[in-house]
């Protein structure tokens, strides 16, 4: 019993100790409100209802499967010049997606990698409910026109608060450990096949603990095998052996 209305609680922040005994109360356990009150205190959670909204961290935790984010990232060349991508990581999946690169990220540009995208997903877009975004003046009007169009609410960040996208900030530091710090790129074309490489490998391959160690685009895991010792593993080498990839053979 203690353990059920420690979950209870710790699962509805919001819920007082007397909705948790009506919750109680419904799945056939008639306590009364003093016993949870006595159990909420000797846990160390107040027994009395949060009064103010969700915390951020709550927010996104409660709306993961319907936010994307977006961000830009700045690649430098071997050449010292600069090259921008703009990437959209799904929060609920984890599903990665490059939208696009160019040395000039003007508004109409970036536009037209919303619009790109917004194709890309076709009838899972309906899925989507928030775009997380900060202040750039790269993302305009027609920017966010583009989501509103299919019922996709735009949140801004505060200024100067990389938190609040903290995913797309993980997804970008991710990408730099693993790929971009390890590679001279040459021009933008070769950054786009970097990236679009290693978005198949974060997407396909890549575990994430979020999802159980399972990568975005897997369902479920895979069958154990019996006695694994006795098939071949293979290696398969992305980007040159940047990463790798391991399976067992056929």
């Amino acid at each position: 019993m203690k353990a059920l209305v420690v979950r209870l609680t710790r699962e509805n922040p919001g819920w007082g100790c007397r909705r948790v005994q009506g919750e109680l109360i419904r799945l056939g356990h008639p306590v009364g409100s003093t016993t949870v009150w006595e159990i909420l205190t000797s846990a160390g959670i107040d027994p009395a209802p949060r009064r103010g909204g969700p915390t951020w961290r709550e927010f996104l935790t409660a709306q993961a499967e319907g936010v994307i984010a977006c961000d830009f990232v700045h690649i430098d060349l071997a050449d010292l010049r600069r090259v921008y991508a703009l990437v959209f990581p799904e929060h609920g999946t984890r599903r990665l997606h490059v939208a696009g690169v160019t040395s000039h990220p003007t508004g109409a540009w970036t536009v037209q990698q919303a619009k790109n995208l917004a194709v890309e997903f076709g009838v899972r877009v309906d899925s989507l409910r928030f775009l997380l975004r900060d202040r750039d003046a790269r993302y305009t009007e027609s920017f966010d026109a583009v989501f509103t169009a299919d019922d996709i609410e735009v949140v801004k960040t505060a200024p100067r608060a990389p938190r609040m996208n903290a995913h797309c900030e993980r997804v970008i530091g991710t990408l730099r450990r693993e790929v971009l710090d390890h590679l001279l790129i040459w021009n933008e074309s070769h950054a786009r096949q970097v990236l679009d490489a290693y978005a198949r490998h974060y997407n396909g391959h890549r575990p994430h603990q979020a999802r159980g160690q399972l990568p975005p685009l897997a369902r479920e895991h895979p069958s154990p095998m019996t006695a694994p010792i006795a098939h071949r593993i293979l290696r398969t080498r992305v980007l040159r052996g940047v990463i790798n990839e391991y399976r067992y053979a056929a």
